[in-house]
Parts: structure tokens; sequence; C-alpha cells
């Protein structure tokens, strides 16, 4: 049973074991220098690029860490989840995968490159909710009621380990790192990283970097407790939403990181139309924004890598944006 696994920590030694787990099915992917963003920002950057997933985003460490640590008795009751579409995408994938029945829960706001990308998989999906909160309470009920067993995108130990090897890699292809950037919504992502580096090298700085339309975690760290926010849109979807009360990963987030960064919509915009245009890559909203935070004067370090996190965005919704302003 998966009962209390939200009360323990989260180690090294578990994020070691996590990429045992999933490495048959995620992607080493490259950790390459930005030429461009060095030339400009006067340090060196390093880009993880995680748009090379198999599923177009990181999410795919999380989900099939967790899902391949279910006891036989969770396999059978088949998953649940709730995402704004990257988690989702990549809870489809691993359940065909491990042969397990999913259902799949994401707000009827949530991009449709990402909706429809899902319907190729055999799940059940659900579109409820106006929004990710909306969605995830929706969800939650659902799991009282059907008695699935539900992996949270952030809120869940397996995931957390499984989003620490991104940095496991990271810091094999780089040993003189001074810091790494990681786009930050519940915090999975950023709890992972944050233990894995600094567990392996604590002079390492890490850094959350947020929307400014939708700072949770910023926020919370501000105000010592997890707190809901009011949101605005913002491009970078996949970072939406408020964070769950009682996530294991605002913890963790407040003893490890060094910092939280914001970014305005208009410089996520900047950073995916750079990238387009200098490395000739699509990036969705929430990977642009550590390539936007690096930028900002609070990062320390001269040799800095960021975390791009994913690659699904409409195309439609790309191609204007690339197109503005020229």
């Amino acid at each position: 049973m998966r009962l209390n696994r939200e009360f323990r920590v989260v180690s090294l030694e578990d994020i070691e074991q996590a990429r045992t787990r999933v490495s048959h099915a995620v992607t080493r992917t490259p950790l390459e220098r930005s030429r461009w963003l060095s030339s400009e920002l006067g340090r060196e950057i390093l880009l993880k690029l995680e748009c090379f997933q198999v599923t177009g985003s990181f999410k795919i460490r999380g989900a099939m860490s967790s899902l391949s640590a279910l006891s036989q008795e969770d396999r059978l009751r088949g998953v649940l989840t709730v995402s704004a579409g990257n988690h989702g995408l990549a809870v489809a994938h691993a359940a065909e995968a491990l042969d397990i029945d999913a259902t799949i829960v994401v707000p009827c706001s949530a991009s449709r490159a990402k909706v429809e990308a899902i319907r190729r998989y055999p799940v059940t999906l659900i579109e409820q909710g106006a929004n990710y909160d909306e969605a995830e309470r929706a969800a939650r009920q659902m799991e009282r009621d059907s008695g699935a067993t539900f992996v949270s995108p952030y809120n869940d130990f397996d995931v957390i380990a499984g989003q620490g090897t991104v940095a496991l890699e990271i810091l094999e292809d780089s040993t003189d790192l001074e810091a790494i950037v990681v786009p930050t919504g519940g915090g999975g992502l950023l709890a992972g990283v944050a233990i894995a580096a600094k567990a392996i090298d604590p002079r390492i700085k890490v850094y959350g970097a947020e929307p400014e339309a939708t700072p949770a975690m910023l926020r919370a760290l501000e105000a010592g407790r997890l707190v809901e926010i009011d949101e605005d849109e913002t491009i970078a979807d996949g970072l939406a939403g408020n964070i769950e009360p009682g996530s294991i990963t605002f913890p963790l987030v407040q003893q490890r990181v060094d910092g939280i960064i914001t970014v305005s919509e208009e410089r996520i915009r900047e950073a995916m139309r750079r990238v387009a245009r200098e490395d000739h890559r699509i990036i969705e909203g929430a990977a642009a924004v550590a390539v936007a935070a690096l930028s900002d004067s609070r990062l320390a370090g001269t040799r800095v890598a960021a975390i791009v996190t994913g690659c699904n965005i409409s195309l439609d919704l790309f191609l204007g944006l690339v197109a503005e302003n020229g």
C-alpha cells in the first residue's frame, strides 16, 4: 500500500534507486553549452535539454519512478492523476508500458496540444474544472470515491525522487557547476534537484524560477507556509496553479533552495523566441522560464545550468509567438 508515503524523507539514495527504475524508459538528455547565452550574460550557460524526452518533457522521470514503485495491489486498483498536461502525458506513457489502467484529469483550460497527445494513449481522460486548482480538487474527490491510486504531479515521494535524476545527470556531465535554475510549479522537480545537488556538492546554488503571474512557491517561502494566491494567466501553463495543502515539496524546498526568481510574461515569451531563433528549437513556456531567469542579478555563479523542461506547445501558438515583434 502507498499509505503515508508522503511522510518519508527523500534522500540521494532514493533518487539513485529511482534512476535504476526509470533507466529503461527515460532518455539521458544532453547538457549543452549555449554559446549565445554565455556570450550575452558573461558566464558559462549550460542547458539541460529535457525537451528531448520521449513524452516531450521531464515529467516521464517522476511518472515512471512512481508507477514502477507501486505494489501489485496498488496497480490493480488503477492509477488516477491530475495534470496541466505534461504529467498526464507521462503517466499515460508509463501506465501503458506497465500495463496499468489510468485515469487522467485535466482542466478545461489545458493546452489542446497536450490533451490531444494524451488522447492517443489507452487511458480515461476527464476534462474537469476551469483551471488547475479546480481540476486538482475534483481529482482528489475522485480518489476518495473510487479508491484508485493517486499519483500527484509533485506531492509524491517517488515522483520527487524520479525528478531528482535530472540533477544526477547534470552533475555527472559538469563537475564544476556553481548553480542550477529549475522551473517551478508545485515544486517536485525543484525539490528533487535540490536534494540531489546539495547531497553531491553542498556548495551548488539551486534556484527556482516562476512566472510573476503565478508565484505560488515564492509566496509560500515569504510567508513560511503554504498560502493560496490569486493567479493571472501565463503562457507557462505547466507551472500554473496553487500548491496542494500539506505538500511535501514545500519543506524540502524551504530547507534546501537558495532562492526563487520570478520572470514576467514578456521575458518568458522573449526567451521562447530567442531559443527558436538562435538554437532552432521549440520549447514551451514553462521551459522558457528557466532561460528567462538566467539574466536575473540575484543569480550567483559563473557556470550555471538551466533545465529546459519541455517542448509541448501548440504549433499555432508557438508560431504566433515567434512572429511577434518581427
